[in-house]
């Protein structure tokens, strides 16, 4: 049987991106990410909801998020879920699913309202939507 794990998440980050290397050297970082949904509900009352996801980046690609990356910035992440399951020094099992990100693209313009220059790394794709609400 086939198999397939892939994740594409648009949002805005909740937090700075924490970088930190492992033992053997290499970077990693954490976002964490709010993904809005608007939909109707049975009254048909526009309500918007919100999801909120932890997602890790690895190597190069980590060390440019928390360069050009911060708090309230739009991204999309390209990436697997991955389960985290560990057991604290009491002796519980804990678990938590997230995304290991393979690629995150900036999105939108920098905090002075300009487009990213030369000193940003250059987006995958360029979006000509207004900003999305969220």
């Amino acid at each position: 049987m086939a198999t397939m794990n892939r994740v594409y998440l648009m949002g805005r980050l909740t937090r700075d991106p924490e970088l930190r290397h492992t033992n053997s050297g290499i970077a990693v970082s954490d976002l964490g990410l709010a993904v809005n949904d608007n939909y109707r509900n049975k009254s048909g009352e526009l309500l918007e909801r919100t999801c909120f996801v932890d997602a890790v980046v690895w190597g190069r690609q980590a060390e440019t998020c928390c360069e050009f990356l911060h708090k309230g910035r739009p991204v999309l992440v390209e990436g697997r879920l991955q389960l985290d399951q560990w057991q604290t020094e009491s002796g519980e099992k804990r678990s938590k699913m997230r995304v290991s990100a393979e690629r995150v693209q900036f999105l939108g313009t920098r905090d002075n309202g300009t487009e990213a220059s030369d000193t940003a790394p250059p987006a995958e794709a360029e979006c000509d939507r207004e900003p999305l609400p969220f």
